[in-house]
């Protein structure tokens, strides 16, 4: 992989391969790198082709990944396999930023990152999303609008703290629940600027401590399902992954896609619009790195 000096925000190709149907998945990834050129900066999409990676996906590529049928979901544990066995694979938000920061680009923009997830029946989950320990130890400034909604967000605050990973409420003083602008959880510092992330970036850096910082950004008011309309969907949609005994990578999939059925696709529509919100944003933060 080719080192980057210019200002460079890293995207994931899961959003494409597993994320949305095509068109959609395509358009998507498209607009996205768009905006980030629109905001002055270099989309590099990162992806795994023929078992090699790639952080700069050519327009051929994206639209490869986008149709292909074969595209192996690939998180931190899968990179040996898909590069031992020469396969194609689309980077979780855990890989992307593994692979960025060998690229040299230090923004990565996502939707939602992985958590802890939610309990069922009072009893603790023992899922946790490898994307919180990439957190811990892999020097990425991550944008996205908080954990997904349909984890145990103050069980994933816990664990982000507790690895000394620090989160920033860009333009807020809450932790924004994905599909809503707010949680009612407190983040560690607010920033109203892209300025005020880099300068909280170079101290990180000076300091010399390990890991990646959290960005999250509220989805668009006008994008926002509100908490008390959402939440009772995706229990829903929890109880019904829970009673088809669903675990591990195949809870994540099941959830989004039935929260989008049950919700007439207005949660599809929140997604894309806070994947685009978080493009700008990161832009705007590379910029100023």
């Amino acid at each position: 992989m080719t080192q980057k000096t210019s200002p460079s925000v890293a995207l994931e190709s899961t959003v494409i391969s597993h994320g949305l149907p095509y068109p959609r998945n395509l358009e998507l990834a498209r607009e996205m790198e768009e905006i980030v050129r629109r905001g002055g900066a270099e989309p590099r999409t990162i992806g795994i082709l023929n078992g090699e990676l790639i952080a700069g996906l050519s327009a051929a590529q994206i639209e490869h990944l986008a149709t292909a049928k074969d595209v192996r979901k690939v998180s931190r544990r899968d990179l040996p396999i898909v590069v031992a066995k020469k396969l194609d694979g689309a980077t979780t938000v855990a890989t992307t930023m593994w692979i960025a920061e060998r690229a040299g680009i230090a923004v990565f923009a996502t939707g939602g990152i992985g958590g802890v997830h939610r309990g069922v029946g009072g009893a603790a989950s023992v899922d946790v999303s490898a994307d919180l320990q990439e957190l811990a130890q892999t020097p990425v400034i991550v944008v996205c609008a908080g954990a997904k909604a349909i984890l145990d967000l103050p069980a994933t605050l816990e664990y982000l703290e507790t690895f000394g990973v620090t989160v920033v409420g860009y333009g807020t003083d809450e932790f924004p629940a994905f599909y809503s602008r707010s949680s009612g959880l407190p983040v560690d510092v607010r920033c109203d600027s892209a300025a005020d992330v880099a300068d909280l970036w170079r101290a990180k850096r000076q300091l010399g401590l390990p890991g990646g910082i959290l960005v999250t950004v509220p989805v668009p008011e006008d994008a926002e399902i509100p908490a008390h309309e959402i939440e009772p969907v995706i229990e829903q949609a929890v109880n019904e992954a829970d009673a088809q005994g669903l675990r591990s990578a195949q809870v994540t999939p099941f959830l989004l896609s039935r929260i989008a059925e049950l919700s007439g696709e207005r949660s599809l529509n929140t997604n894309l619009a806070l994947l685009k919100n978080n493009a700008r944003v990161a832009a705007e933060i590379a910029l100023a790195l």
